[in-house]
């Protein structure tokens, strides 16, 4: 077993173990494809969502958010071009007939599927002798469209076709006029959106990575078509300083340049930045160009006018749009596999979670450090309170020796253990245990 396989799983069963990540619907089974986040991975979650829309919507000026629904006109992905493109290669196992995408086998057998059409995908498979996973030979390829369709109202009929959305962009271009008139903004402006997209993934896999349900970060920058290679260059920097405050080395981050083959079929220019799991180097967000496509379609479709007039002038055009497309899940992957360590304390292995401060599901840990005495229990209570006026995320854990309590503390990520001790009782310090370090000092309450 490759050793980076063989760290994801240990990953995934943190997560587990911990409350962080759950097999959606296990206790019936499961869903491929789909995961519940616990209570730890709820926080972890929220805490990067939130980061970004302070980073990238509250902290600026030139920033509006929406909130789109999840269920669209069928018009709207008709004209974005996905209801015909927004396809996977499928080929079968000839024997039992189970289904995968192609391009997923010809990188699990070693090669490099980019830039290949799906007949070149194909040969390739008959040159190097390619076989299912179970050892068969694979059918010729076709394409898969990953949406869901579903009907909305009592008639399935053409008419009542709908999808569940597989991206969350199509809701910000469909309220683009909306906003113009309503706030009419200078240019260049954001419209940012965060929700949920779902994608009929053939082959869901790697934890969270690649999964059927997932949530999007995302923003449509519109732009001036003579100003966009600019705005473009500053948004690869906005997504470096991005990945320093998720905690990621920049070392594991390579910005990649998307050839025209690779390419969405809306964009002009695309970098996608990928980063090193533990299942390899895989895309983690991306930036493209998305020119004029998506607003000329609106316009054209829908025979209303997405000009934008520039203020106390007559010039007018339909504006150029950036996106900066961020994947929750894949951010989250990423944190957790970054802060994911393994060390020895006192001759015994330790894994803990070295998450930043800001993004840790809890701060402070507080526990007595004998729960049996209610001299120290009730102490306990008083800086627990304390604290959690201070910082919401802040823990009671009084199960186990205090040994055990820190050990768990160190798979959970929290930064700081507090504990109450009898020298609390006579001189008002507590101590407080470093979760890097394990190093422990003395302080009083107020002052942490």
């Amino acid at each position: 077993m490759k050793e980076e396989n063989k760290r994801l799983e240990d990953i995934v069963a943190l997560c587990k173990r911990r409350g962080f990540i759950y097999q959606g619907s296990s206790v019936y089974g499961g869903l491929s494809g789909t995961w519940d986040y616990g209570p730890l991975g709820v926080v972890l979650k929220r805490n990067i969502m939130n980061l970004w829309w302070k980073t990238f919507v509250d902290s600026r000026t030139d920033m509006y958010g929406v909130d789109a629904a999840i269920l669209m006109n069928q018009k709207v992905w008709q004209a974005s071009g996905h209801v015909k493109t927004f396809v996977d290669p499928l080929c079968e196992d000839t024997i039992n007939h189970k289904r995968y995408r192609t391009d997923h086998l010809i990188k699990d057998a070693g090669f490099d599927p980019d830039g290949l059409t799906m007949a070149e995908m194909d040969q390739l498979i008959k040159e190097k002798n390619i076989k299912s996973p179970d050892g068969n030979l694979l059918s010729e390829s076709k394409t898969f469209n990953m949406m869901f369709k579903t009907h909305v109202g009592p008639i399935s009929n053409d008419a009542s076709i709908s999808y569940l959305r597989p991206e969350t962009a199509q809701g910000i271009f469909t309220n683009y006029k909306n906003v113009v008139d309503n706030f009419y903004p200078n240019l260049p402006f954001g419209i940012a959106q965060q929700g949920k997209a779902f994608r009929n993934e053939i082959s869901p896999r790697d934890f969270i990575f690649r999964s059927r349900e997932f949530e999007q970060m995302e923003i449509e920058y519109f732009v001036d078509p003579k100003t966009w290679e600019a705005e473009f260059e500053k948004w690869i920097n906005l997504i470096y300083e991005w990945c320093d405050l998720l905690g990621l080395d920049r070392n594991k981050i390579f910005a990649k340049e998307v050839s025209k083959e690779d390419r969405a079929h809306y964009s002009k220019r695309t970098v996608d930045f990928e980063y090193q799991y533990p299942i390899g180097k895989e895309e983690m967000l991306g930036l493209a160009y998305r020119t004029d496509f998506d607003l000329s379609n609106i316009e054209r479709e829908a025979s209303k006018s997405m000009a934008y007039t520039i203020k106390g002038t007559n010039e007018s055009f339909v504006p150029h749009v950036i996106e900066p497309s961020f994947g929750v899940e894949r951010a989250l992957m990423a944190v957790i596999s970054e802060a994911y360590r393994e060390d020895e304390v006192n001759g015994e292995k330790r894994v803990y979670l070295k998450f930043p401060e800001h993004l840790a599901p809890i701060r402070f840990a507080v526990s007595p450090l004998l729960k049996n005495k209610p001299e120290l229990v009730d102490k306990a209570k008083e800086v627990f309170s304390l604290l959690k006026k201070k910082y919401s995320n802040v823990m009671w854990d009084d199960n186990g020796n205090i040994g055990k309590r820190y050990r768990r503390q160190d798979e959970i990520g929290t930064p700081y253990c507090v504990v109450i001790d009898f020298d609390t009782l006579s001189d008002g310090t507590v101590t407080v245990r470093d979760r890097d370090t394990t190093e422990q000092k003395r302080v009083m309450p107020e002052e942490i």
